[in-house]
């Protein structure tokens, strides 16, 4: 398994869903960043289950300790270990089941590879692994902060309702949001379609919309490591992630070149673009204009509806999953996304000032 994440600032994450404890290691972090639990469990809460309408009933307080890499307040530029342990897990909910793959679920190809896998709420596998990303995405955050630099994320669709009306304000103030959608009236009618959803005993997707700004020129280093394949494969390797745009996406397919190129001119000896079709990275290299990606995210796999399936021994069954899951991961996906938008740009910076 590749279990890290990054080369100069790099991330290395363990812990299973039901094991008892989730955490990181961090390594690559300058001496002298100002750095409290505070700060982590901050964003941490941003993702922990049991909130919000479309999230796990599972109850976690998912609360930090840092174990070392910190003194009297500060980074002291060694690895930095954070660990969080698991409260509410009730693996009883998946006994039945682990001689049988859940449709939709890594159970299959887990099994497969390893001959042996962890069938208690995914083990390795399970969404609960994104904690140690956020832990870390926090920290990254705090340097990128010193440079000027921003991330905010949210719910662009849910449930097939689109946000189309919503201001810079109101994404800065997302986590103010239930469902994290920027768009009041699109979530009134979200709330809907998942009360409807949780009747059925089924799931909705959605897209994660991530806005990085105050990146300076530079940042990549193409042409094998490009800062939007960087980026595309960061937000690729979340849970439930099924797809990945930059700047106009797939939406540049429908388009010509003269309504795809961004236009530049120079105002007051400062470059200024006139649109953002190429979402502020041109050839793998940022321009210096707004970061902007899209994931979209499938339906959540665990839902309460009978389904047909397999066991290990390869014999016809059905299954019908219990436990607690999440309506739509797409709520408590955005500190996600912008965790991982974080780890990849701190990683950028870091190349960019070694280069020079």
């Amino acid at each position: 398994m590749n279990n890290t994440f990054g080369k100069l600032f790099s991330v290395t994450s363990f812990g299973e869903s039901h094991g008892e404890a989730v955490g990181c290691i961090v390594d690559g972090c300058p001496a002298g960043i100002i750095l409290s639990e505070e700060d982590i469990q901050t964003d941490l809460n941003k993702r922990k289950p049991g909130t919000g309408l479309a999230g796990t009933k599972r109850s976690e307080s998912d609360k930090i300790k840092i174990l070392s890499g910190v003194f009297e307040g500060k980074t002291t530029g060694t690895p930095i270990a954070l660990i969080t342990f698991n409260e509410d897990h009730v693996s009883r909910d998946y006994s039945n089941i682990k001689d049988v793959f859940r449709p939709g679920h890594a159970d299959y190809t887990y099994q497969m590879k390893y001959k042996n896998r962890d069938y208690r709420g995914g083990g390795r596998s399970s969404a609960r692994e994104t904690l140690a990303r956020v832990a870390a995405g926090a920290i990254a955050k705090k340097i990128l902060a010193k440079e000027g630099i921003k991330v905010h994320a949210f719910v662009k669709e849910l449930a097939g309702i689109y946000c189309e009306n919503y201001t810079d304000k109101d994404i800065e103030n997302i986590y103010n949001s239930e469902l994290r959608m920027p768009d009041k009236d699109a979530e009134k009618k979200a709330e809907v379609k998942i009360l409807e959803t949780i009747k059925e005993k089924n799931s909705v997707g959605g897209i994660v919309e991530v806005i990085a700004k105050g990146v300076p020129v530079g940042l990549g280093e193409p042409v094998y490591e490009k800062l939007n394949s960087k980026i595309a494969s960061a937000l690729m390797g979340i849970n439930a992630a099924k797809g990945v745009e930059i700047g106009s996406g797939f939406m540049c397919a429908k388009m010509k070149g003269s309504e795809h190129n961004d236009l530049i001119q120079s105002e007051n000896k400062k470059v200024k673009f006139l649109t953002n079709n190429a979402g502020g990275i041109l050839g793998g290299i940022s321009t210096g204009q707004d970061i902007i990606a899209r994931v979209a995210f499938k339906p959540l796999a665990s839902i309460g509806q009978k389904q047909n399936t397999i066991t290990k021994d390869l014999k016809n069954t059905e299954i019908e999953i219990a436990g607690r899951h999440d309506v739509s991961v797409c709520p408590r996906a955005v500190p996600v996304v912008e965790a991982m938008m974080n780890l990849v740009l701190v990683n950028a910076l870091m190349e960019l000032k070694a280069r020079n």
